[in-house]
């Protein structure tokens, strides 16, 4: 017996409100991902930030010396690409 399970009916649709940017621990976060963000628009751009990352990474490995603009891109970059994913995730979950 083959278990079938349908992803189209768990998988979500749009985002929940998902703050990120925390600077430390001890601040709120800076940013916040909107509820509501179609799933389509949301990946568009994680994949733009996830770029964005890759080729500022690329940039410092070039240099061989941390440059601090380029490196705070490059956290800002992955820290917005992971809070759009989990906005998405917990908008499947029911989390917005």
């Amino acid at each position: 017996m083959t278990h079938e399970t349908d992803l189209s009916a768990t998988a979500p649709r749009e985002t929940a409100c998902t703050p990120f940017g925390y600077c430390d621990s001890h601040h709120l976060p800076i940013f916040n991902v909107r509820a509501g963000i179609p799933i389509d628009d949301a990946l568009v751009q994680i994949s733009l930030l996830l770029k964005c990352a890759s080729e500022s990474a690329q940039e410092l490995g070039d240099y061989g010396v941390a440059q601090r603009g380029l490196l705070w891109s490059t956290l800002h970059s992955v820290d917005a690409a992971k809070a759009l994913a989990d906005a998405l995730i917990d908008g499947g979950s029911g989390g917005g």
